[in-house]
């Protein structure tokens, strides 16, 4: 895959290291050029220093061959702008926006464009991890991009199948223990209280998954 990194700090460096590790094709590009001193010393990818905002300097990063961008700089209006500019204008297919201010994510949501922000994410885990709700994140790498979450199986859920609950075309389960125990990942399992799911899903499944929760306990009350 071939993936264009804008901004080269501490995020976009780790995020462009791990993408070349992995094996893929990555160009980092940033105006600063004693940023590119973040990336580790066997980092063999491209760097391109320059205004993101120049037509040429995405031109010469070969946007228009690009598979992915991740716009990951400081500024949550440049990363909203260079991501909406990839999308729109050169159809890269996977665009993903960096949020630093919580508070400036409706701007970057009129883009309608993929947002990650680690501050709004850690507000929303440590709520989590305070409140006694069934489901709540328990891993997230670095660069808040992969989840896994676990989900305590609720009284009112018992006796219904992991398929019901969680749904496998939309969700990857990892594990299903109980007390303690592995248990074999079927569809057809049948779910007892306190079970614990481990699982991944894209964040619309994750707020559906918490509706179909929401919905069974309103029901019982």
């Amino acid at each position: 895959m071939r993936v264009i990194v804008v901004g080269c700090g501490q995020v976009g460096s780790a995020l462009a290291y791990q993408l070349y590790k992995k094996g893929h094709q990555v160009t980092v590009i940033d105006q600063y050029v004693s940023t590119f001193d973040n990336l580790p010393i066997d980092f063999q990818g491209r760097i391109i220093e320059g205004d993101v905002l120049a037509r040429n300097v995405l031109h010469r990063a070969e946007v228009e061959t690009a598979d992915a961008l991740a716009a990951v700089t400081g500024s949550d209006t440049l990363n909203a702008l260079v991501a909406h500019v990839a999308r729109t204008e050169f159809q890269v297919s996977r665009v993903v926006a960096r949020n630093c201010d919580p508070r400036k994510l409706p701007l970057q949501d009129a883009f309608g464009i993929t947002v990650v922000g680690s501050a709004s994410w850690g507000m929303q885990h440590i709520e989590e991890l305070l409140s006694d709700a069934p489901l709540r994140a328990v891993f997230v790498d670095r660069n808040a991009i992969f989840t896994i979450y676990q989900l305590e199986v609720p009284k009112n859920w018992h006796g219904r199948t992991l398929q019901e609950l969680v749904p496998e075309d939309r969700s990857r389960i990892m594990a299903l223990t109980r007390a303690g125990q592995p248990l074999l990942v079927s569809s057809t399992q049948s779910l007892e209280t306190e079970d614990v799911i481990y699982l991944s899903a894209d964040p619309e499944e994750i707020e559906a998954l918490r509706r179909r929760l929401s919905f069974q306990e309103e029901r019982l009350a």
